[in-house]
């Protein structure tokens, strides 16, 4: 029986600040004590498998007997967005962040980009990914021109409604951006935001798309299909890393639809990992400061997580973590939060032990390699043999 890894982000579930958190001005950020107090909050599954029972989760009662190996990460690279951490879960620690435009990006930037697409440029600012459509809408509607715009992240995100500009044109700007904008105006994400309806009812549709910045140098993914084992990457695990080290992937609208494709793959035989992204919880309710959302969101994935066990083959090892905080409850900001993440890692050969806390998400894709007998030269120390049975 060919050993299988599923390695599940919940994107943006952090567990509470870490030591620099102040750093990033994210003194008293908590996801997960957020959510917890919505009406709407039931983890039972998780807690079984000894979420409560991690280091600093002082606020909820944990589980006499955890099912599991927990812990919590604090992240060495400089950065909480999305492409760092799972760079860094994958080997890669940042020592620099990537580029970010707090008072938009530079005159040559949107230039060049103007004159390559053809089209004008409105916005260019950080703003909310909602109310930039209520603002710039109706004005690229009439003109054609592109609503660019940023956020706190290290993102270069174009808006156009699919009416005016048809999506493929849209990822076609998208490309453009992306060849624009390397070295040190090399960005973690150029991301395609289309959206439909008519003033004073825009709304984004499905049809998002990233332009990663591609990985600086192999990650996790390129040794274990270079080792003749399967990568697969649901939702948008493919585009974060570029495509270097996937040999299969599929773009999933939503966490329900992520959850189901992992059903299918568990029941597929393959060899390797088999890497899932779980985005909603960051897009659809972190950046949306919707706690009772967020909330929702976390019991629906927990309801799931007893059919994900079951399906589990004897070798298979489940490891469920984050990539980043993005606390609905924390001041007004809708941006990410500098936060540790979760580890619940299970199996039919896995102890049931407290690794506490650990620097480095690396360590979880040096573990994982271990596991499937890849050799990875990558930041991170393996803990394989502190979690397996005897």
């Amino acid at each position: 029986m060919s050993k299988r890894v599923f390695l599940i982000v919940l994107d943006s579930f952090g567990i509470g600040e870490m030591k620099d958190s102040d750093k990033f001005d994210d003194k008293g950020a908590n996801t997960l004590r957020s959510v917890s107090k919505s009406e709407y909050f039931d983890l039972r599954n998780l807690k079984k498998l000894g979420l409560f029972n991690i280091e600093g989760v002082d606020y909820l009662e944990g589980t006499e007997n955890p099912k599991g190996t927990f812990c919590r990460f604090s992240e060495l690279s400089q950065g909480k967005d999305t492409t760092v951490g799972h760079w860094e879960i994958c080997g890669i620690v940042s020592e620099k962040p990537l580029p970010t435009y707090p008072q938009g990006f530079p005159d040559e930037i949107i230039k060049e980009f103007s004159v390559k697409c053809g089209r004008g440029v409105l916005c260019n600012k950080p703003y909310s990914g909602t109310e930039v459509l209520c603002d710039f809408g109706e004005e690229h509607i009439k003109s054609g021109d592109l609503i660019v715009y940023t956020s706190a992240d290290s993102v270069f995100q174009i808006a156009a409604h699919e009416d005016v500009i048809p999506v493929e044109k849209l990822y076609d700007y998208c490309r453009i951006a992306r060849s624009i904008l390397k070295g040190e105006h090399g960005v973690g994400r150029v991301i395609a935001r289309p959206f439909k309806g008519e003033n004073g009812d825009f709304c984004r549709t499905k049809n998002r798309h990233d332009f990663s910045l591609a990985p600086p140098q192999k990650t996790v993914l390129d040794y274990i299909s270079q080792s003749g084992k399967d990568v697969i990457g649901v939702g948008k695990i493919n585009d974060i890393f570029a495509g270097k080290g996937i040999t299969e992937y599929v773009y999933t609208a939503s966490n329900k639809k992520g959850v189901d494709k992992t059903l299918e793959y568990l029941s597929k035989d393959f060899s390797g990992l088999c890497f899932v992204n779980l985005v909603d919880f960051d897009m659809v309710y972190g950046h949306r400061n919707d706690v009772d959302g967020y909330a929702k969101a976390l019991t629906e994935f927990d309801k799931a997580l007893p059919k994900i066990l079951e399906k589990l083959m004897d070798e298979d090892v489940l490891i469920i973590t984050a990539d980043h905080g993005c606390d609905p409850g924390f001041k007004a900001s809708t941006d990410h939060t500098r936060e540790h993440i979760p580890c619940l890692i299970f199996g039919k050969g896995i102890k049931n032990v407290d690794l506490g806390t650990k620097e480095g998400f690396c360590h979880i894709g040096k573990t994982v390699c271990d596991y499937l007998g890849v050799y990875a030269d990558i930041e991170g120390e393996s803990f394989l043999n502190d979690i397996l049975k005897d």
